[in-house]
């Protein structure tokens, strides 16, 4: 079976691609990630994603439009479902490209995050399948974590330290007052000299 992998960064497509090639199928990829911020992120998981594919080549549909725009536009005011929607919408894209370049399912490497709501990735690619009338293909990459963790480092792909999105990086370094220290949260008196 041909399968269109929706990948999000190097490093996450290492087992998905392995254990699809393993399972028999003929793994084609595509890049479609407008949720990434900033665009020097976006562009480093890209960069990683064209030095994983050196050492294992596969077809692969590129979207390297920035489409940043989109993405908030489609969370504003519903940032607390924002991986709703942004799960949605990088599926949809696939399953329109799955459509588009005539294979037999699509899925992703989201399936292969520990990070990300897997229950609700699951479902969304069900029902974009249904929308759409391209098979969604379901497998639980996450049994692979540790295994593509330790090949991502060994290639020295980089590796990025959140989800991807303005807010996971928020969510990063930003903790409400509430949860400052009383010490660090009073004002700093200036120093007098005696």
């Amino acid at each position: 079976m041909k399968v269109l992998l929706h990948i999000c960064c190097g490093p996450c497509a290492i087992y998905p691609v392995q254990a699809l090639r393993e399972a028999g199928h003929e793994v084609h990829g595509f890049f479609y990630n407008p949720n990434i911020h900033p665009y020097q992120e976006f562009a480093r998981r890209l960069t990683a994603l064209e030095d994983y594919l050196q050492r294992h080549p596969l077809p692969m549909i590129w979207e390297r439009s920035y489409d940043l725009e989109n993405f908030l536009r489609l969370v504003v005011f519903r940032e607390a479902e924002r991986c709703r929607f942004c799960y949605q919408m990088r599926l949809a894209a696939t399953a329109r490209a799955a459509r588009e370049s005539s294979v037999d399912a699509f899925t992703s490497t989201l399936l292969y995050s520990k990070f990300q709501n897997h229950e609700l990735i699951r479902g969304i690619g069900e029902q974009v399948a249904e929308d759409l009338n391209v098979p969604f293909y379901y497998e639980d990459f996450r049994r692979g974590w540790g295994q593509g963790v330790a090949a991502s480092k060994e290639m020295g792909l980089y590796r990025q330290p959140y989800c991807g999105c303005v807010y996971s990086e928020r969510d990063r370094y930003y903790r409400p007052q509430s949860k400052v220290p009383q010490s660090l949260n009073q004002e700093r008196k200036p120093k007098t000299k005696n």
